[in-house]
């Protein structure tokens, strides 16, 4: 049975979509079948792993609003084992077309559930809000992880979200768990990462991954290649970061 994970953080530019991209692909190429399902209208995750979302017949926005199979949206990409479920533009609309179903906060579930036999790992990539699409994904999730930016406003925010969970513990998704906080972009030369990384460490203790994503330029030029960093550059720091990451996640279990 598969495991579910959803990448969150309602501040924007923290790594996550890269992460959701990068973890997913070292997962796979570490022989793990890994659905990587694209939540956010942006669709980055989706062109990130090389699919045009212009060309698409069903995405995401089809399977929650018109219950479409979630088995006839999937594609594989360029890296065996990884499978991506595309996002689109019309996902903005999916939020106010949600609020008049039952069970609204469950439809993502409903979605998920019967694909977790077919996966080693489901990562979910949230949108960079708190609306009821990343209430979703939470909700659907076994776990969290939340990518947090070594910079002066990391910690701006993280209550709120830390305060969505609980409450969606408490409400929705009584098994929902933190699975780790991950730093990204990370420069061991500037003074104030090291700062957020030991503020960070401190107030989250063993919550913190061991794995921390530095800076890296291949990583950041891979999407615009429709490419994962792992082929892209196997040899860059990136990479190995991500293949860190994933083997970290894998021990965890």
């Amino acid at each position: 049975m598969g495991k579910i994970i959803s990448l969150a953080n309602q501040k924007g530019g923290v790594g996550k979509t890269t992460t959701a991209i990068n973890l997913a692909a070292s997962l796979a190429s570490l022989g793990k079948k890994v659905l990587l399902v694209d939540a956010d209208p942006q669709a980055n995750a989706s062109s990130g792993l090389g699919i045009d979302i212009r060309t698409l017949q069903f995405t995401i926005y089809e399977c929650l609003i018109d219950g479409v199979s979630p088995r006839q949206a999937i594609h594989s990409t360029e890296v065996d084992n990884l499978f991506v479920l595309p996002s689109h533009i019309d996902l903005v609309g999916a939020e106010i077309e949600m609020l008049n179903m039952d069970t609204r906060e469950r439809v993502m579930q409903n979605l998920l559930q019967p694909l977790k036999p077919d996966y080693d790992y489901i990562l979910v990539d949230c949108s960079p809000s708190l609306g009821l699409i990343t209430v979703n994904a939470l909700t659907a999730s076994d776990s969290v992880i939340i990518p947090v930016q070594c910079e002066y406003f990391a910690l701006e925010g993280i209550s709120k979200l830390l305060n969505t969970i609980k409450i969606i513990k408490s409400k929705l998704n009584p098994a929902l768990e933190i699975e780790g906080f991950l730093l990204t972009m990370y420069d061991n030369r500037l003074r104030l990462a090291n700062q957020v990384y030991t503020e960070v460490k401190k107030h989250f203790e063993g919550m913190v991954f061991e794995s921390v994503i530095t800076r890296n330029v291949r990583l950041s030029e891979a999407p615009s290649h429709g490419k994962p960093v792992l082929l892209y550059d196997a040899e860059s720091k990136g990479s190995t970061n991500y293949i860190d990451l994933a083997n970290e996640l894998i021990a965890k279990g």
